[in-house]
């Protein structure tokens, strides 16, 4: 049985991390993908399936730093990420392998982001009436992805990204 997600059943969000001698000025942010789809069919090859706009990132808070994210904060870091970071490439993963265990599936696929794929691992917790969540970590640098940097590169965006899904009741 085909189980579909998206903006209007789940939520899919990004978090990253800082670090440099400058990690202190910068933020941690919460970035929420608006426009994505997912399909999960254990008796498809692939059995999941997901794309994403990344365009469509709206980056929800910033948590640390010296001053808390304006609106105007929040646009600009929308702006770098269409332009420098993801450059307005489609998201995408295929599954190549899902093991399952009662109330989990261990996926294994290939992410592609700025048209550089490559594989990524995670878990998901599964629920009888289809819900899921989990998440993954994903190294922007195996997909040819230069972390953002600031301050002649003492505060950079952390190579390692969080991946999270939530599907909701």
């Amino acid at each position: 049985m085909s189980q579909q997600y998206g903006p209007e059943n789940a939520s899919l969000r990004i978090r990253t991390g800082r670090t440099g001698g400058a990690a202190k000025a910068g933020h941690d942010l919460l970035i929420e993908v608006e426009s994505w789809q997912a399909t999960l069919d254990r008796e498809a090859e692939p059995a999941l399936t997901l794309t994403a706009d990344s365009g469509s990132l709206r980056v929800l808070e910033g948590t640390g730093g010296l001053k808390s994210l304006s609106e105007s904060d929040k646009a600009d870091i929308k702006k770098t990420i269409d332009q420098d970071v993801l450059k307005g490439a489609p998201i995408e993963f295929r599954s190549t392998e899902v093991q399952e265990a009662p109330g989990r599936l261990s996926v294994r696929g290939e992410l592609t982001l700025n048209g550089k794929p490559a594989p990524v691992t995670f878990d998901l917790a599964t629920g009888d009436d289809g819900r899921v969540n989990g998440s993954a970590t994903v190294t922007q640098t195996a997909h040819g992805m230069k972390p953002y940097s600031a301050l002649f590169g003492a505060l950079k965006v952390a190579d390692d990204v969080r991946i999270e899904i939530e599907s909701k009741a």
